[in-house]
């Protein structure tokens, strides 16, 4: 009789969580393979009923209850450690995930009257690193273990072939040499796939766009623009991107961390300016300093704003804050959006003049591009672009 293991998600237990946890699903298939019972559990509840506990979270924030009484858990990821932790032991990490671990969990949800949707990344798709490691050492970020991109695994490692797609937790997949091969590996799947943390758009050359626009990609691609005084870089690759692609793109913009103040918000609405004259979208990433703030409410309402681009595309920040109050229950009292935005606005009359009635239609410079490929030639309207 093999051993009972329990397998802890502090994230889903805690928060919930859209997506599973690699590490845990890797632990499970290692331990299955050796005959092992393993379970995922819900609670901390009857921990002394199994011979090793793992337990992951992602987010500090989550919390678990004190367990020191305990001396048969482990513990791992970077809710824990911000490096991640230990890595795991090479037979474990490069071993096939378990994807049915959490198929208990998301039936129990669905019979609840959760949609199956919501339940995608669980159920559709193989998950893994191909690359792992980042140069950048950006001081914002647990992404500091490594100081060079490597190759990690292959494909074939964590795809499951019956499974509609793959995402992908590369941290800085385009830094590193060999590219391309991992790309064709992942275009012989026939899958489409796409990299979750982003792709870092200032490493984007004429050969990583012309290759990327080409593959079998699932969703928006998905770049970032953390830095206001990276714009040079980040608007001449954007030309470059929409040169080569027609795809929906979106770029997260982190904020909140340096300082949280009126200076931020500035450079923030920059940014999102930025985004719009390239018919890109934004996805607005707060930083916990922000909480503290007290334009706390502004970040939020900016937040909803941009990452809900059916509002976004149609509304200028403006707009979106009165259709809040419009749509307000109460009529005799003013709802949280539409006053965090008079009060800013009387505060800072200047910075609401300038950005506060932006319109992604009226900005969108390639509202009407279009790309017309004839072998290595991209066209723009009537204007050839020779993309050599």
């Amino acid at each position: 009789m093999g051993k009972n293991i329990g397998i802890i998600d502090a994230d889903l237990i805690d928060n919930g969580t859209r997506h599973p946890n690699l590490a845990l699903m890797k632990i499970s298939g290692y331990y299955k393979s050796l005959g092992c019972n393993v379970s995922l559990l819900l609670s901390y509840k009857d921990l002394s009923d199994y011979s090793n506990i793992y337990i992951s979270k992602v987010f500090s924030k989550t919390s678990i209850p004190d367990l020191s009484l305990y001396n048969h858990i482990s513990f791992g990821g970077t809710g824990f450690f911000e490096d991640g932790g230990p890595n795991l032991h090479k037979e474990i990490e490069h071993h096939m995930p378990d994807y049915s671990l959490y198929n208990g969990y998301v039936d129990k949800q669905i019979s609840l009257g959760k949609k199956k949707e919501y339940y995608s990344d669980y159920i559709d798709y193989s998950i893994g690193f191909t690359t792992r490691g980042c140069f950048r050492k950006c001081e914002f970020c647990v992404n500091k273990k490594y100081n060079k991109v490597f190759r990690h695994s292959s494909v074939d490692e964590f795809l499951d072939t019956s499974r509609k797609g793959i995402y992908l937790w590369d941290d800085n997949f385009l830094g590193y040499c060999k590219w391309e091969e991992v790309l064709d590996e992942l275009v012989d799947t026939n899958k489409p796939f796409q990299f979750r943390q982003g792709l870092d758009i200032r490493l984007l050359d004429k050969r990583k766009a012309k290759r990327l626009s080409e593959v079998k990609y699932k969703g928006d691609f998905l770049f970032a623009f953390d830095n206001y005084q990276e714009k040079d870089l980040i608007e001449k690759k954007l030309r470059l991107w929409k040169s080569y692609s027609s795809k929906a793109t979106k770029l997260y913009l982190f904020c909140g961390y340096y300082r949280s103040d009126e200076y931020d918000i500035i450079n923030l609405f920059k940014r999102i300016h930025i985004l719009m004259k390239f018919g890109t979208l934004p996805y607005v990433m707060r930083h916990d300093n922000h909480k503290s703030s007290k334009y706390r409410g502004v970040y939020t309402q900016i937040a909803r704003w941009c990452n809900q681009p059916q509002f976004y595309k149609k509304m200028s920040f403006r707009e979106f804050c009165e259709a809040n109050q419009y749509y307000h229950a109460n009529k005799n009292t003013i709802c949280s959006a539409y006053q965090v935005m008079l009060d800013f606005e009387k505060k800072f009359p200047y910075i609401a003049q300038k950005y506060f009635d932006l319109r992604y239609e009226k900005e969108n410079e390639y509202s009407n591009y279009t790309i017309l490929k004839e072998g290595n030639n991209v066209t723009q309207g009537k204007e050839l672009i020779l993309c050599k």
